[in-house]
């Protein structure tokens, strides 16, 4: 069995590639995130990511209420759509997201991810999104427990593992995510499920290694990426090494 359903569209622009890079379990994907960009600059940084080997692209959608930051909202991501081929993976961090995911799908997002907090009708939801024909993923906060999403697995491609309080970007680790990591990975090989297993908050170079052996598959790294002491093409490699050195270490994720 697999959480990993095939689900691909076509952007308004016929630029969506779906959900391309390393399948579920076998080797980590790197996901910038697009919250912690110069939005003066948002085509160049999309276009330098892409060219530096970035698998996906990571982008927060947040409403003010769900969390306490307010974002953007589907005309960015359609405006990135047009910019790259690269898949969308597109996280609402939204009250009640149900009547936004038309939207979502229409702009161009490859990936949906919805809390289980955020609906008391989380699988309905989960449910909506498959049925426009993109991948879905569930998220967890820190404070809730990995069981909230086990009755979820067989209908998810992803399930995001927050390793900081969602709101705002450029957080400190929260280390109790390692021990989420490693439960969820233990819970996929027990239910027969391999949905990528995401992580998302405090992800550097000295993190990322520890994510990458805890289970995590895909990293999803803003402040690290984006930022004046690098180029996006030296901090991607920064955490490349990083993860690679950690592998050879003898750190590797559970299979």
């Amino acid at each position: 069995m697999t959480g990993s359903h095939a689900a691909e569209g076509t952007g308004a622009d016929g630029r969506r590639s779906g959900m391309a890079g390393p399948r579920p379990g076998t080797g980590p994907v790197l996901a910038p995130s697009l919250l912690s960009a110069d939005f003066a600059r948002l085509a160049e940084q999309v276009r330098e990511a892409e060219a530096a080997g970035a698998d996906w692209l990571h982008l927060d959608v947040m409403d003010g209420h769900f969390v306490p930051n307010l974002t953007f909202g589907p005309l960015i991501v359609a405006a990135v759509r047009r910019l790259t081929r690269l898949p969308l993976d597109v996280h609402l961090m939204v009250e009640r997201p149900e009547p936004l995911l038309e939207a979502f799908v229409a702009a161009g997002a490859d990936l949906i991810t919805v809390h289980v907090e955020a609906t008391p009708h989380v699988h309905r939801a989960i449910q909506a999104i498959r049925r426009r024909g993109v991948r879905a993923g569930v998220a967890i906060n820190p404070g809730t427990p990995v069981v909230a999403v086990e009755p979820l697995l067989s209908e998810v491609d992803l399930v995001l593992v927050m390793s900081v309080n969602p709101g705002f970007g450029g957080q400190a680790f929260l280390p109790l995510a390692l021990e989420k990591l490693r439960r969820l990975r233990e819970m996929f090989r027990t239910a027969g499920y391999t949905p990528w297993l995401e992580v998302d908050g405090g992800i550097d170079a000295a993190t990322a290694p520890l994510a990458v052996a805890a289970g995590a598959d895909v990293l999803v790294a803003g402040s690290a990426v984006f930022n004046a002491s690098g180029s996006v093409t030296e901090n991607l490699e920064r955490l490349r090494a990083a993860v690679r050195d950690g592998a050879q270490a003898g750190t590797r994720p559970p299979s």
